[in-house]
């Protein structure tokens, strides 16, 4: 199942199931159910969160919208899509594909973090950090921000997990890793300035749930940003180069580190984008995961030095 919220006129934020090209409004505040984490929290496991979705869904509220009418600028005149989850924190993990975010930039030459990243990439315990928390977080057409101390801020196309009770993987959406590298290149100490600022990271356009997702390392990832109307930027590759396996991954997370229902953990970039390429205010990013969908955000700097 596939899983949305969405804002509607005169009702505000919904939550939705999508069947075929319809959403289904499942928004039940009688039930307790207000949001995709509502869902979570009382579902626990991918099988509770389908069943309970399931259930919902046999009495939507109001008629079905269609899937394509939602995937529009947001207005507050008219319905749109909204992030499809408000997670209570948002993790990454750096260094997990054989290709990608390397230790050093192949175009520029210049170094990134000293190298250690390199040495790091062969040890067991694998790169984890915080990203965000849910007031950071944008969803579909919502804008990305570049720091305004940064002249290289670059998107990060990943494989989102979605995760319930104890760690348990609900499902999966896509994320856009919005990272500074020019900071990060200063210093190691630096990277947490580099990844985590308002308008870091957008995650979308909905969740699926795990039953859907038949094999999470063959999924095609492609990252696109596009400038006055061309694209400038445009690559994929395959979640099959994952080196890290997802459940490895949450594993090393909830070390000591116990994680709410809802947290998402990000599961690293396996695409390079060049500093030629770096964003620029007014570019878009478009990213497409296979069986997900595309999400796509404006992007913007703050005004100001």
């Amino acid at each position: 199942m596939k899983l949305v919220q969405f804002f509607l006129p005169g009702k505000g934020a919904r939550v939705g199931a999508i069947r075929g090209d319809r959403v289904l409004d499942i928004t039940a505040p009688e039930e307790g159910v207000g949001s995709t984490l509502d869902l979570i929290a009382q579902g626990k496991t991918a099988a509770g969160v389908l069943k309970r979705a399931d259930w919902l869904a046999r009495s939507p509220r109001g008629k079905a919208l269609e899937w394509r009418a939602l995937q529009r600028t947001p207005s507050r005149r008219a319905p749109h899509l909204l992030i499809p989850i408000h997670p209570p924190e948002v993790w990454g993990a750096r260094m997990t594909y054989r290709r990608g975010e390397p230790g050093r930039d192949e175009d520029s030459g210049a170094a990134a973090d000293h190298g250690i990243h390199d040495a790091g990439n062969a040890l067991p315990r694998p790169e984890l950090f915080f990203k965000a928390t849910a007031a950071r977080c944008v969803g579909p057409d919502g804008p990305i921000l570049i720091r305004r101390d940064s002249r290289h801020t670059a998107p990060g196309a990943e494989l989102a997990v979605v995760l319930g009770a104890q760690g348990a993987i609900i499902g999966f959406t896509a994320c856009n890793d919005v990272s500074a590298w020019d900071i990060a290149r200063e210093s190691p100490l630096y990277l947490p300035q580099a990844k985590i600022y308002q308008g870091c990271c957008a995650l979308g356009p909905c969740l699926v749930t795990a039953e859907e997702v038949a094999d999470p390392y063959a999924l095609q990832v492609r990252c696109s940003i596009l400038r006055d109307g061309h694209t400038v930027f445009s690559e994929a590759v395959n979640t099959s180069q994952l080196h890290r396996r997802i459940d490895e991954l949450v594993a090393w997370l909830l070390r000591d580190n116990p994680v709410p229902p809802g947290a998402i953990l990000s599961t690293g970039t396996g695409i390079r984008v060049p500093d030629q390429c770096a964003l620029r205010d007014r570019d878009r990013v478009d990213i497409e995961i296979q069986g997900i969908g595309r999400l796509s955000n404006p992007v913007r700097r703050p005004e100001g030095d």
